[in-house]
């Protein structure tokens, strides 16, 4: 239904002093990431209802969605299909049927916000400010913020296979990236379950790859002279919201 996390390892939270962190605790903090990330799913939906893109404010948006919208239809139809097979099975059984049914249409509900996460939640290249910058994203559980005078190169490069590296982000949309982002200084991405990591490589999806790629290059070279260089690694806009 949606694209794999990259990592199922959340950051480990300091205990309070004196104060022992438990196993209840500890799955507290885990589950809140995935609870967050659900409620974004079902905000989008309202957002794609009332065509209100999230998080675009002075920017140009570029969608990346479209290249999905089959494969989320076809998850769409055989959660449809899956409920109404269950309804056969168990219709003589009301009570279970009635558990099953709402677990259908909680399902199908997560589909649908997926791709209105997708449609709602576009990049964004935004050089209007001191410091000019490219959201990149994907649906409502990847936002990073890379600011255009750490990007040293990018290019557009279709890639049909990711591998799993330290360092690098593949945010592929079916099962493709079609530009590449090569940065000089890290800039820290945020896993499904919250754990922070640097990457100075990023691939990701663009339905009019040219287009961006223009307009990064376009957009980065007074960035990148107004900008002094940088010696930490660069935050994302932190977990999606």
């Amino acid at each position: 239904m949606s694209a794999a996390a990259d990592t199922v390892t959340t950051a480990g939270g300091t205990p309070t002093s004196g104060t022992p962190t438990t196993g209840a605790m500890r799955a507290v903090r885990i589950m809140r990431h995935p609870v967050a990330h659900e409620v974004r799913l079902l905000a989008s939906i309202g957002r794609w209802v009332a065509r209100r893109p999230h998080g675009i404010g002075r920017g140009r948006a570029f969608s990346y969605g479209r290249g999905q919208g089959a494969m989320m239809f076809g998850f769409g139809f055989v959660s449809v299909l899956e409920s109404v097979c269950m309804a056969v099975l168990l219709r003589n059984h009301p009570a279970v049927h009635r558990v099953v049914f709402m677990l259908d249409v909680y399902t199908l509900l997560l589909i649908v916000g997926m791709h209105a996460a997708s449609v709602t939640r576009p990049h964004v290249l935004d050089d209007t400010g001191d410091e000019a910058f490219l959201r990149i994203r994907r649906a409502a559980h990847v936002d990073v913020r890379v600011p255009l005078a750490a990007i040293s190169s990018v290019r557009r490069e279709l890639v049909t296979t990711h591998e799993k590296r330290d360092g690098r982000l593949d945010l592929a949309i079916g099962a493709q990236t079609t530009i590449t982002l090569e940065l000089s200084s890290p800039v820290r991405h945020f896993t499904f379950l919250g754990r922070p990591k640097d990457v100075t490589l990023i691939r990701f999806h663009a339905d009019e790859p040219e287009a961006l790629v223009r307009e990064i290059r376009a957009a980065r070279e007074p960035a990148q002279e107004l900008t002094r260089e940088r010696t930490a690694p660069s935050t994302s806009p932190g977990r999606p919201v």
